[in-house]
């Protein structure tokens, strides 16, 4: 058994891939997917499914790791606004070399801040810096930076 993928449903599909690919460097698995049909319907008990996407290589992988699939769906139900407490998936994380960097970068790419950058020293651990911040469709991401030293 092994991981395979995590599934973002977005609602521009080729807008979110580039912001994932610009600020993680992800990187694009081809082909696109412009699925449809019985099949679909049936596996994910959407009526008359239809889904356009790709999956994009999560950094610090090779071509055989796990991969982010963000897909669009033909209709979509409308998404909860972004808390950290919020029930179900809580967020995606990313080890960074500086948090407060690709915060900016995050931002410059139209997500957002959702947290603020906070340290703390964990016993035999290390000193941990993380936030958490938003893509550009509200889904959210964990930056953070162990320093074990």
């Amino acid at each position: 058994m092994r991981y395979v993928h995590t599934n973002i449903i977005s609602r521009d599909w080729q807008k979110l891939a580039e912001f994932y690919e610009n600020v993680f460097n992800c990187k694009r698995v081809p082909p696109a997917r412009d699925q449809g049909g019985d099949w679909l319907s049936v596996g994910t008990g959407v009526p008359d499914a239809t889904l356009k996407g790709v999956h994009l290589r999560l950094p610090g992988y090779d071509d055989h790791g796990p991969t982010l699939e963000i897909y669009s769906y033909g209709h979509m139900l409308d998404k909860l606004p972004a808390a950290a407490n919020r029930q179900g998936l809580g967020h995606l994380a990313f080890q960074v070399s500086n948090v407060e960097q690709v915060l900016k970068q995050v931002i410059q790419n139209e997500g957002k801040a959702l947290g603020q950058v906070s340290s703390y020293s964990i016993p035999d651990q290390g000193l941990l810096t993380f936030v958490y911040c938003c893509d550009p469709e509200n889904n959210i991401i964990e930056l953070q930076n162990w320093d074990r030293s």
